[in-house]
């Protein structure tokens, strides 16, 4: 059992991933307190089956803010899958690679990076790592290839000047950094340092199957989750999600041996999440609290999209419920400035979420830095 005084809770103990896979789980729960774990560094991994905390599987969150502004207090939004030690990548915001570092993730354990969605907060940092790795060698750099998901380009065409065309997907948008960043590949190499940063990635465009019937006037039908990846460790699963004019946006769900997380990435509420969600150990969905917004001075019009293309934290509780999933951590926080909302407030608003939807699971507050194991309970 869990209490809600454990620093880093812990996470039910899963069967086998290949059991997993399509299970619907549901459950009626009683409704726990809110758990405020301690934002703990994550241990360095490497190619060891665990961690240091003892877990195969622990998500470690490396920024928790919402939306392009920066923040001096909060990074933007990225978080780590660290399975059998191995780590898994999900959107790459401002600060990730010092994020990164930071929770004592290695590079060497890198294995896979996934976009959500091509929104500059999601992957500001995303070509750093390459570009930074290679010039790294030995226990510093990249050991094998990474490879990389993220959105393909569906013919949405460019407004941006000196940019005709359809917008690229992640596949060309890759390419185009490699060529606006070749100078200082090209000067390493010219004095026998580094590689090419594009050797490093092995990058994959990821489009909703056709018999989704998606499109930019349809962006996120009713569907089923569709595989992106499999390997030893883990296997990836997506769902088209709600945001705005963004097609495709994605949530991923990755299964292991050791347990379920999900990522919402940027959504309204949707049917697809809960779908893509049920019976997983840990659902990682963004919030924003609407009264923070209009403390924070924005257009009306502005306020007004931003609540009609993200959730509202007080549905989450809701959702979790739906899914039955067994912890649902809040991230993406907007706004996530604590001298505007300070994390008292976002915690006593995922309990009143939990409360009214009869949730009994945990309501965890992302903040940066935040490692949670999933550990056997038997």
């Amino acid at each position: 059992m869990c209490r809600a005084d454990e620093n880093e809770p812990c996470l039910h103990d899963h069967p086998s991933r290949r059991s997993l896979l399509g299970a619907v789980t549901a459950s009626a729960l009683a409704v726990a307190p809110l758990i405020a774990a301690s934002a703990a560094p994550a241990a360095a991994a490497t190619d060891t089956s665990t961690d240091a905390a003892g877990a195969a599987l622990s998500l470690v969150l490396l920024g928790t803010n919402a939306g392009p502004p920066p923040l001096a207090n909060r990074y933007g939004i990225s978080s780590a899958l660290v399975v059998n030690g191995r780590t898994y990548l999900v959107d790459c915001g401002r600060g990730a690679v010092t994020q990164y570092m930071r929770a004592g993730l290695s590079l060497p354990s890198l294995t896979g990076i996934f976009l959500t969605h091509l929104h500059a907060d999601h992957i500001v940092d995303y070509y750093a790592f390459p570009l930074l790795a290679a010039g790294a060698a030995g226990t510093q750099g990249f050991q094998t290839t990474v490879s990389v998901y993220g959105p393909g380009a569906t013919g949405i065409s460019s407004t941006v000047a000196g940019a005709p065309g359809p917008i690229p997907g992640t596949v060309e948008m890759t390419k185009l950094a490699g060529q606006a960043y070749a100078a200082s590949p090209t000067f390493f190499m010219t004095e026998h340092a580094g590689i090419d940063p594009a050797t490093l990635l092995d990058v994959h465009d990821v489009l909703p199957p056709d018999s989704a019937g998606a499109s930019a006037t349809d962006t996120a039908p009713a569907m089923q989750p569709f595989t992106v990846m499999e390997d030893d460790n883990v296997k990836v699963t997506a769902i088209l999600v709600p945001h705005g004019a963004v097609f495709p946006a994605y949530a991923y769900r990755f299964d292991t041996d050791h347990g379920s997380v999900v990522f919402s990435g940027d959504t309204a509420p949707t049917p697809n999440i809960i779908t893509l969600a049920q019976g997983a150990d840990v659902l990682v969905h963004e919030a924003v609290y609407p009264a923070g917004l209009l403390g924070l001075g924005l257009p009306q019009a502005l306020v007004d999209h931003i609540l009609a293309t993200h959730t509202d934290v007080a549905k989450l509780g809701a959702i979790a419920a739906a899914a039955g999933v067994g912890t649902l951590v809040a991230t993406h926080l907007g706004p996530g400035d604590p001298a505007t909302v300070p994390d008292a407030t976002w915690r006593r608003l995922l309990r009143d979420s939990a409360s009214s939807a009869g949730y009994g699971g945990r309501m965890v507050l992302g903040t940066d830095l935040l490692r949670l194991p999933v550990k056997h309970t038997s």
